[in-house]
C-alpha cells in the first residue's frame, strides 16, 4: 500500500488536527489500486476512542465519486483512520465496522496511523476461501504530486468533524482532568457512571473495548489492586 506525498501529508494534518480519532476514505489511482492519491473526510462524530460516519454523508461522497467517473474500488475499499494514542493495533470496535462495513466487499484495506507515526495496514479478500494479510505501506516519492493546502484541509476538517463531547475528556497526568472528568472522589465517580449510563449500548460497548486496549488511558505505575 502507498500514499502519495499529497494524501500522507493530508492525513497527517488530519491527524494532528485534534486528539480525537479521524475518520476518511482513499481515493486511489485507476491503474494502481493500492497507490492512495487522496483522501476525503466525510461528517463524523468523533471522539478520542471512536468514529461514527454520518451515513448520508457517505452516500453523497459516492455520488459525488462515480459523477467523477471513479469505480467503486477507486474510493470505496479503504477505510483510514487515525487514533490518538501510539498503538495504531485496530481495537475491537475497529475490527466490528471493518466487518460490518466492508465484509461483503470482495477486498478491502484497514489502515490506521497513530499519533506517533506507528501504523498499521491489513488487507481483506474473500475470494476463494477468503482471509486477510498484514501488508507494508510506504509513501511514494518518485511520483508527481500536488502541494499542499492547509487552508483547504483545515475547512475539510472543520466542515466534517464534530467532537463527541461526552467522550472527548483524556487523562494526561495526575493533576489534570482525565476521562470522564473523573478525579478520584466519589462525586466524579457517579458523574461518570451517570454518563455511561446515558450512552446507547453500542456506544457504551464501543467505548469500554476502546478503553480496554489503549495503554494512554492508563498510569502504569498506577496500583489499581493491593
Amino acid at each position: 500500500m502507498k500514499f502519495s506525498p499529497y494524501a500522507w501529508a493530508k492525513l497527517v494534518f488530519m491527524r494532528d488536527m485534534t486528539e480525537n480519532e479521524v475518520g476518511c476514505f482513499g481515493i486511489t489511482s485507476k491503474d494502481d489500486l493500492l497507490l492512495i492519491e487522496d483522501i476525503v473526510v466525510v461528517k463524523q462524530k468523533v471522539s478520542p476512542v471512536t468514529v461514527s460516519f454520518e451515513d448520508e454523508s457517505v452516500a453523497d461522497l459516492f455520488e459525488d465519486q462515480v459523477i467523477l467517473g471513479r469505480q467503486p474500488e477507486q474510493f470505496a475499499r479503504h477505510w483510514i483512520h487515525t487514533h490518538p494514542g501510539s498503538s495504531p493495533e485496530p481495537s475491537g470496535t475497529d475490527e466490528a465496522t471493518f466487518h460490518r462495513v466492508f465484509g461483503s466487499c470482495d477486498w478491502s484495506i484497514m489502515f490506521i496511523l497513530a499519533q506517533n507515526g506507528n501504523s498499521y495496514a491489513r488487507l481483506r479478500f474473500t475470494s476463494g476461501p477468503g482471509g486477510y494479510i498484514e501488508i507494508s505501506v510506504c509513501v511514494d516519492y518518485s511520483i508527481e504530486f500536488d502541494k499542499s493546502d492547509f487552508t483547504s484541509w483545515k475547512a475539510e476538517y472543520k466542515d466534517n468533524v464534530t467532537e463527541d463531547k461526552m467522550l472527548i475528556e483524556m487523562p494526561h497526568g495526575k493533576d489534570e482532568t482525565t476521562a470522564f472528568g473523573y478525579d478520584g472522589t466519589e462525586e466524579s465517580y457517579e458523574d461518570m457512571i451517570e454518563q455511561l449510563d446515558e450512552m446507547d449500548p453500542y456506544e457504551r460497548q464501543a467505548f469500554l473495548d476502546e478503553l480496554a486496549v489503549r495503554n494512554e488511558f492508563w498510569d502504569e505505575s498506577e496500583v489499581l489492586y493491593e
